[in-house]
């Protein structure tokens, strides 16, 4: 597999191209941190943008939901999808209101997303699913059933045509700003657990379990 994917004329970041990023590590590293990616497709003339959960197997993305959904049936189609997760790592305060930014990592997928017919190979995206969300979560809960599985439409979209674009660092204001009497800087942003709560109906006696207890969302 290339270490970096081919830059195409839908990937290539052409605002502050040395902001782009074609390497695949640092591609798969934003995605397997992320749980949403927004999937923008075209349906019936209607541009559509649907947040959704989403997980990586090696080198494709998989999403899932209902079978009955708008979004599951036009993919399923395998028309053209375009796919976008984003990190948010900071906020970047300026000495100016116009160079106010954000330090961010984000990732744009291309292509078309095919379903995934195998009851086998289904049955691993959803566990792959579950294990994005909470590591070694599959062996402590149910697995789904034969109603569940087929009321699930699954969909595996090739990571073939993709790249990342990162922002880092300190604001940037124009020369003579710098002078100005005003803070700047940037304030981090974090993803933080709270505690557990457990759920009211929860059968006496048992634990929260360690991977909940320890969770963290770094990869």
């Amino acid at each position: 597999m290339n270490e970096e994917f081919s830059v195409t004329e839908k990937t290539r970041v052409k605002r502050i191209p040395k902001r782009a990023v074609y390497d695949r590590e640092t591609i798969n590293k934003i995605l397997d941190e992320a749980f949403i990616c927004h999937v923008g497709f075209v349906a019936e003339n209607q541009p559509y943008v649907i947040p959704t959960a989403f997980a990586r197997i090696v080198d494709r993305l998989v999403i899932h939901g209902s079978a009955a959904s708008r979004m599951m049936r036009s993919l399923s189609k395998e028309i053209d999808v375009c796919v976008t997760v984003t990190l948010i790592d900071g906020l970047v305060l300026a000495r100016s209101a116009f160079h106010h930014s954000m330090n961010y990592r984000s990732v744009v997928v291309f292509g078309k997303a095919n379903i995934i017919e195998d009851e086998g190979e289904k049955y691993e995206a959803l566990k792959a699913f579950t294990e994005h969300i909470v590591a070694d979560r599959w062996a402590e809960v149910r697995p789904p059933s034969a109603n569940e599985l087929n009321a699930t439409t699954v969909l595996s979209l090739e990571l073939t045509e993709a790249s990342a674009k990162i922002r880092t660092g300190n604001p940037v204001d124009d020369e003579e700003d710098y002078a100005l009497d005003v803070w700047a800087g940037v304030l981090p942003l974090n993803l933080t657990t709270g505690k557990p709560i457990s759920d009211d109906r929860l059968k006496n006696g048992i634990p929260i379990p360690q991977n909940i207890l320890n969770y963290s969302r770094k990869k």
